[in-house]
């Protein structure tokens, strides 16, 4: 076996041809927020250019039908390594870079007035009892690497404790270390030039991988960073598109567009080596995206994309949220060029994996997804896989973005699909959406009302998707008062909006209360009381903080389970407080009086710190706010006397 050299990016798999004697190599590579209408294969755009895309296209076969097994990021990532669904392995938020480490997955026992079911409390780490697809692969003998965003844990649950050989560049968070392009802030892993992109340098850094392993088995496992937040990309791209920009358009970003060509271009990168490297022969590729395109944050005064005709997009259970698109490339079997509209979800690509590559999976495994290499070497609908082969999301969380809907599971069958939304119709039972898929793309006729039976038929089998994977459901809120939820205000975004002003009140210890709380000082303690609603409250540090990193040292209590997060101020900043300055503590269990702890890592002199406390109704009650310095210095911020 020889090869020369080159390299590419996207959801590549190496391989020959089904049951052929050389092992096939496998490249995986997984796009990041990337919605269904944000490339040229669908029809969708006529404003981003993803050719390299369309180029691995035309060398596979195209699925109209690709969902993600979640509408957020994490949770897909850990499907797509276990071939489990969501449900099961009980990651359903990506929360995955909080410090506090969650391995069970528990459900509060009530909720703010606002809300028909309680929160879940979702795992955070991909716990290593699980046989993933590097960790089998690697029993195979293939050489196994991973390359760029991972979001299932830091150690002892990173890439390396999953069946990774190599990690670049190591890093367990949301995106990208600052920005896409240098100067970045990853650790031990520096720019080579100056203004470095970093979907370039992972790509030529994948390249390397493969030129190094193409003489034996490997696995290439590209986890782009690319198109998350935050938004920044190549100057001279973005003028280009700002100069194409149609201002009538829904996709009318042009530092988004920029983004987008930047990953297409990564993707070339990728399929140029594996041809000069002589293996696109034995070489299969996959390309997928982990959930629908962001259309809830703001850049430039616009969304970053829209995912029109799909309905809503990450972080939502209707169709712009969970669809995106994928390429699948097995040489010799696939028929280039090809399209199918058979529905797969993430959970299925390990399995497919294993038949391609003839493999099989250990006796002590067991799948929630399942194979569709038949549909790859062309069978239309076979035992198992098919339009009439149901699909599940289960995201039983409801972030206030565009399209929300309260604590949800989804069925997906043929044409239709329904949506139940635990505890919200009347007297406590559950209320479901239902469409036609085929006749309703954008999912707003609801059928609910005029096909019963079809309701009860799908709701059942959502009934027994979730008690065969032992999910932890929410619980009905015994808290929730009917005349405190507004049903038109779902799906109507609460972020980015202007809140209500409140008059000031009078400091306490140095603390300023903000929104709906209230500050009490007593036996040592500061008692935060909090009526529900967006509470924070800040304190203006006596002298400023050099730029740094710190360990943020936090000793609260909670009488119930709250999430809780601290923002740091640089200088005169405005906004005072963004989610780019705060540290996540994660949830602080229920009666816990214990030290949380986080990092702050500030590029300017820090003024201002803001701790925001439990939204739920209740009482956090605070002993002292510490920082420890780089040196190691101990350095006490705030103390309750």
């Amino acid at each position: 076996m020889t090869c020369t050299k080159s390299a590419v990016f996207l959801l590549l798999i190496t391989a020959t041809s089904y049951g052929a004697a050389d092992p096939m190599n496998v490249v995986f590579i997984l796009a990041d927020d990337l919605g269904w209408s944000d490339t040229t294969l669908f029809g969708t755009t006529s404003y981003y250019e993803t050719p390299q895309i369309e180029r691995l296209s035309q060398r596979g076969m195209t699925f109209t039908r690709a969902y993600a097994s979640s509408p957020l990021c994490s949770p897909t990532r850990a499907s797509i390594l276990t071939g489990l669904a969501p449900a099961r392995h009980g990651i359903t938020s990506p929360n995955c870079h909080l410090p506090q480490v969650t391995l069970k997955a528990t459900a509060d026992k009530r909720a703010p007035a606002d809300q028909h079911a309680t929160t879940v409390n979702t795992i955070n780490r991909l716990v290593t009892e699980y046989d993933t697809l590097p960790e089998r692969l690697r029993d195979e003998g293939y050489r196994t690497g991973h390359f760029g965003k991972w979001h299932l844990g830091l150690e002892p649950y990173s890439p390396l404790e999953h069946g990774f050989d190599i990690d670049v560049p190591h890093w367990p968070g949301p995106g990208p270390a600052g920005s896409y392009v240098a100067p970045w802030r990853y650790p031990d892993f520096d720019p080579q030039t100056p203004n470095e992109h970093i979907e370039d340098r992972m790509a030529e850094e994948a390249v390397a991988f493969m030129t190094a392993e193409c003489d034996q088995p490997f696995f290439l496992n590209y986890w782009m960073f690319s198109v998350h937040a935050p938004f920044d990309a190549k100057p001279d791209l973005i003028e280009k598109y700002r100069a194409r920009t149609d201002p009538a358009s829904p996709q009318r970003c042009p530092t988004y567009a920029a983004m987008i060509e930047s990953m297409d271009d990564a993707v070339g990168t990728l399929l140029d080596a594996i041809d000069s490297l002589g293996i696109a022969d034995r070489t299969i590729i996959v390309f997928a995206s982990d959930n629908g395109g962001n259309m809830y944050n703001v850049v430039e005064g616009v969304a970053p994309t829209s995912n029109a005709p799909l309905r809503g997009g990450k972080a939502t259970m209707y169709e712009g949220g969970v669809r995106g698109p994928c390429i699948v490339v097995w040489p010799g079997v696939t028929t280039p060029g090809t399209e199918t509209d058979t529905p797969i979800s993430s959970y299925d690509y390990y399995p497919t994996l294993l038949q391609m590559l003839g493999l099989k999976a250990h006796s002590r495994q067991k799948f929630d997804g399942v194979s569709f290499a038949d549909v790859l070497k062309g069978a239309i609908d076979t035992a198992g896989v098919g339009p009439s082969r149901p699909l599940f999301t289960y995201f039983p969380h409801c972030p206030k973005v565009p399209d929300w809907l309260p604590p949800s599971a989804s069925v997906l069958r043929d044409e239709w699909k329904l949506i139940r939304l635990f505890y919200a119709g009347g007297e406590g039972e559950h209320r479901w959406k239902l469409f036609n898929l085929r006749e309703d793309p954008g999912e707003r006729r609801d059928l609910t009302a005029e096909r019963p039976e079809l309701v009860a038929e799908l709701d059942a089998l959502i009934e027994q998707h979730l008690k065969e994977s032992d999910a932890v459901l929410p619980a009905r809120n015994p808290a929730f008062a009917p005349d405190e939820y507004d049903q038109a205000a779902e799906g109507v975004s609460r972020m980015n909006r202007k809140k209500r002003k409140q008059p000031p009140t009078a400091p306490v210890a140095g603390w300023q209360a903000v929104n709906d709380c209230r500050l009490k000082l007593a036996d040592g303690l500061l008692t935060i009381a909090s009526v529900g609603s967006d509470p924070y409250l800040k304190f203006k540090l006596p002298k400023q903080l050099p730029a740094g990193t710190y360990c943020l040292e936090l000793e609260l209590r909670v009488d119930g389970p709250a999430d809780v997060e601290v923002y740091w101020r640089e200088g005169k900043a405005k906004p005072a407080f963004a989610a780019g300055r705060s540290v996540a503590l994660g949830r602080v269990p229920e009666g816990s009086g214990t030290t949380f702890r986080g990092e702050i890592k500030a590029a300017k002199p820090i003024t201002e710190l803001r701790l925001d406390p439990s939204r739920m109704p209740g009482t956090t009650t605070l002993r002292r706010l510490s920082l420890v310095d780089e040196d190691g210095t101990l350095l006490p911020i705030w103390t309750a006397q």
